[in-house]
Formats: C-alpha cells, structure tokens, sequence
C-alpha cells in the first residue's frame, strides 16, 4: 500500500508539481489549499507524512504544525516545511512548532522526492 502525502499550499501550480513529483515515486498525495483546509483534512485520515507551506491565508503552515502536533493521531507523523521562507529564525520557530525538516523553493522535485523516502521511505 502507497504511503501517503497530505500536500499543503495555497499555490495551485506548486500543488500540482509537488503532487506530480511524488505520485511519479509511488506516493498517494491528498492536495490542501491552506492551513485550516489541511487541518480538516487530517482530521480525517492520518497521512503518513505533511507537506506544508507556510505563508497562506486563513491558517499559515507554523499554526497548522502545532494544531496538528496538539492531535494524538499526529505526534509522531513527520511534517516538512517547503517554503520560501529560509532564515535560520523561521527555520527555529518551525522546529519549535513540530516541523521535522524543512525545504526551501523553488524545489527540485528529484530532491523533494529523495527526502520524502529519506523520511518515510
């Protein structure tokens, strides 16, 4: 069974190349436009691992990683961010939030995928 991948930004067409890179290595991706959107969604079903973005309206990534750390279900799952946003300042209050690792865009997906598998194989 396809590990999977909720995959949230507010950005369509990043979206689009983030879920086209990791469904082209076997990955199940469920897309989510914004933070409050993603949170709805893991409350849901329990993905295996959570792409988030950071800045996006009505909930940015940092506020989801801590809704989502304050879940049971979600503890442990690992989350990443990939982000624009690259100062060692966002990098430590994302760590402080839960974030397991954190990549910056523009993306290259092959990279992308090779730290997914690195995570959850």
């Amino acid at each position: 069974m396809a590990k999977t991948i909720l995959a949230v930004d507010d950005s369509g067409s990043l979206r689009q190349m983030v879920v086209f890179s990791l469904r082209a290595a076997g990955y199940q991706v469920t897309e989510a436009v914004d933070g409050q959107d993603g949170l709805e969604k893991a409350k849901g079903q329990i993905f295996d691992l959570v792409l988030t973005d950071q800045n996006m309206p009505r909930m940015d990534g940092l506020t989801l990683i801590r809704s989502l750390r304050g879940l049971p279900t979600y503890q442990k799952v690992p989350i990443l961010m990939l982000t624009t946003e690259s100062s060692d300042e966002m990098k430590s209050k994302g760590r402080a939030a839960g974030a397991n690792g954190w990549l910056v865009k523009p993306f290259d997906p092959q990279r992308l995928t090779e730290v997914v598998k690195k995570v959850i194989g």
